[in-house]
């Protein structure tokens, strides 16, 4: 499935930057992906699935579960293109999503669309993380 080719591709990159031996996001199953009751979005470059944000959207609250994009695509837009297509979309007046403390490119993303930092923590396998809220008026 080329959704989790993207997810497996840019996950191995978080990795590194994370310096993780073991990252929760590589073990994700085929299966998990198709019975996940979350939205999947893709952009295509040509015939390429470049990046993937993956949706769960409740009554209140979008949470954006997963961003990614292929390291073929780093750095053309991909990532603010799959987001702002969450903000446009979704009604929701908060927004949140979660990555690891030590990824720049992605804290620079979301802190690029206003949202802020609520709160650093340890996940599972000793990874740090940091979780952002966006709220609209």
């Amino acid at each position: 499935m080329a959704i989790r080719s993207v997810f497996q591709a840019s996950y191995a990159i978080e990795a590194k930057l994370l310096n993780a031996t073991e990252f929760p996001p590589l073990q994700r199953k085929l299966e998990e992906f198709m019975e996940s009751r979350n939205v999947f979005y893709g952009y295509y470059k040509r015939d390429d699935l470049a990046g993937v944000v993956e949706v769960k959207s409740e009554e209140n609250n979008t949470h954006i579960q997963s961003l990614v994009v292929h390291p073929n695509f780093f750095r053309q837009g991909i990532g603010s293109v799959l987001v702002q297509n969450v903000l446009e979309n979704y009604g929701t007046k908060t927004f949140t999503v979660e990555t690891g403390l030590a990824n720049e490119p992605a804290k620079d993303l979301y802190y690029g669309f206003h949202f802020r930092r609520v709160r650093e923590y340890t996940a599972d396998f000793g990874i740090r993380k940091i979780a952002f809220l966006l709220r609209r008026s």
